[in-house]
């Protein structure tokens, strides 16, 4: 038979369990909701319009940024879309990653300076439904880990049309 203290203390560790457990929960729902914030386009789907065109739209993340989740080689790769950059810049470690050959050394100029980079080629690089081969990029060996500046050796393909806090990239049939 229990007694009346072993009641009460059981009652006081469920308790401090289910603190513990609504603490666990809360914290990895904000965890999302600051994710979200970050990059908003984490669960990133693409589509294809009845005309053909391949369409992906992007919402601005909290910093002003447009942040997309896509594949370089098969590999996953966090996008970070960038007009100013000439190529697609690649972190060195992650080329090293992908498996991407450095080709000629040469310079770039870049918000912090200018920096030495390789010239590679990129077999493959996708952007929720949008797809394209062989285009050109650089390793930057002072890149930021895990994320790639997806530059105009992209962009330059696609309709951009930016409408509030959204982006919509378009590749139209001919574009690959």
């Amino acid at each position: 038979m229990k007694s009346v203290a072993d009641t009460s203390r059981m009652g006081r560790v469920m308790i401090v369990v289910a603190w513990i457990l609504a603490l666990g929960l809360l914290t990895g729902l904000f965890q999302q909701l600051l994710d979200r914030q970050s990059n908003p386009n984490v669960g990133l789907q693409g589509g294809v319009t009845d005309g053909g065109v391949r369409e992906v739209r992007l919402e601005r993340s909290r910093s002003g940024h447009y942040l997309a989740p896509g594949y370089i080689n098969g590999v996953p790769v966090e996008f970070l879309l960038d007009t100013g950059a000439t190529g697609v810049s690649v972190a060195a470690d992650l080329a090293d990653r992908i498996g991407l050959r450095r080709g000629a050394a040469g310079y770039a100029e870049t918000a912090n300076g200018r920096i030495r980079v390789y010239r590679t080629q990129l077999d493959e690089v996708v952007l929720g439904s949008i797809r394209m081969t062989n285009v050109s990029g650089f390793v930057n060996p002072g890149g930021a880990s895990g994320q790639v500046l997806l530059g105009m050796s992209f962009l330059k393909h696609l309709e951009l049309v930016q409408r509030g806090n959204t982006l919509t990239l378009r590749q139209h049939s001919a574009a690959q």
